[in-house]
């Protein structure tokens, strides 16, 4: 026979400051496990929410990020003359000459870090509808003009509209500022292509953006790319070629697990104590539980139980604590292009239910040797207070 789940509730209430701070430290540990893992979970999310399954991105043939490639003028001709490439109203191929460098740039707050520069043509605003100008100047940019994502013009000095930023040997004007939609674009500052080129001296680009006819045919058209022998490029999902640098996130996710087992152990201490404590208050409890008829394993469930019940509501607690930095921008070092790369804190509900999972582990694994003897307490010992 089961001891009645009540029993448990009215325990916690009777000792309820030992419950309390039990709470506050399984609290404080599910909280800053869900802090740091959401951090992790953001520069994830912006990383695979890049691109669109339509879009290939062309580098060249052993290139890893678009700052390692390089693509001749010769070959992004050949390029937009391949069956398959999407076209616009006017019938141009869908296909973007690119240009990406690294700049330095001082951020608002005194230290100094690397930015992402795109030099884009006219139809790489086309191949990322995501890209919305939320301030300033619309349309393609002239020559001489610059546009900053809005985590750019937050986080950077001399980044803001009308400023100028100087990007090599050249001084470009900031006329907008574009929300990329939690995308890698957010860390961005854009140009056009030949004033990149112009800036920073380069006779070639860096990638070619192309854009297939639907995402049934994007495999087809990789595959004549790579075929072309005059072009020796390696052509890959633009999805793909983000979400393979989501491995930025790890050492943070790595950081979070760490964190997060070191401090469990204490809270399984702290939730041990207090449990010991609650065997040794309800000795005489126990010894009539048990001369009532329950057995040990009824009473060792029963503490278990009560155990992660005082574990899910500190859950809980601490996921509530944690749901403030939801949406905080912030960011990180890309460590594939070794740049900036702006995102969110994101906690989703996947993160909110392995939070709550991990309290009732500390709970389980708090209440388990407690709940252990006071299951094999000999009844006599008991009643008489042990």
């Amino acid at each position: 026979m089961a001891i009645p789940l009540k029993y448990n509730l009215r325990n916690l209430i009777v000792r309820r400051v030992n419950t309390l701070m039990t709470i506050g430290t399984i609290g404080l540990v599910v909280g800053v496990f869900v802090a740091l893992m959401s951090l992790a979970n953001g520069l994830t999310i912006a990383l695979r929410a890049t691109g669109a399954p339509e879009n290939l991105i062309i580098l060249r043939q052993g290139s890893q990020t678009e700052m390692q490639s390089g693509v001749s003028k010769e070959a992004f001709q050949i390029i937009q003359n391949i069956p398959g490439i999407a076209r616009d109203q006017q019938g141009k191929p869908m296909a973007s000459a690119e240009i990406a460098v690294i700049v330095n740039l001082p951020r608002k707050t005194g230290e100094a870090t690397n930015v992402t520069v795109r030099g884009v043509s006219e139809t790489g605003f086309a191949l990322r509808p995501q890209i919305k100008l939320v301030e300033g100047k619309g349309g393609m940019f002239q020559s001489g003009e610059a546009i900053v994502s809005q985590k750019v013009a937050e986080r950077f000095s001399g980044a803001g509209l009308g400023d100028s930023l100087q990007l090599g040997r050249r001084t470009l004007t900031v006329v907008g500022i574009f929300d990329a939609g939690g995308t890698a674009f957010d860390s961005e500052i854009w140009a056009h292509v030949n004033d990149v080129a112009d800036a920073f001296d380069r006779g070639g680009y860096s990638s070619v953006m192309v854009r297939a006819e639907n995402a049934a045919t994007r495999d087809q058209l990789a595959a004549r790319i790579e075929a072309e022998q005059r072009l020796k490029l390696q052509p890959r999902s633009e999805i793909k070629y983000y979400e393979e640098q989501t491995s930025a996130s790890e050492p943070i996710r790595g950081l979070g697990i760490f964190v997060a087992i070191i401090m469990g152990i204490g809270a399984c201490f702290g939730g041990m104590n207090t449990m010991y404590a609650a065997v040794a208050y309800r000795t005489r409890e126990i010894g009539t539980l048990r001369a009532l008829g329950f057995s040990k394993l009824s009473i060792l469930t029963s503490f278990v139980i009560e155990s992660m019940i005082l574990a899910l509501i500190g859950g809980v607690v601490g996921c509530l604590l944690a749901l403030p930095v939801n949406g905080i921008a912030t960011g990180t070092m890309n460590f594939r292009t070794f740049s900036e790369l702006a995102f969110s804190f994101r906690i989703t509900p996947d993160l909110l239910i392995s939070a709550l999972i991990f309290s009732l582990v500390l709970g389980l694994v708090g209440g388990l040797l407690p709940s252990r003897l006071a299951a094999r307490m000999p009844i006599t010992k008991a009643l008489r207070g042990f």
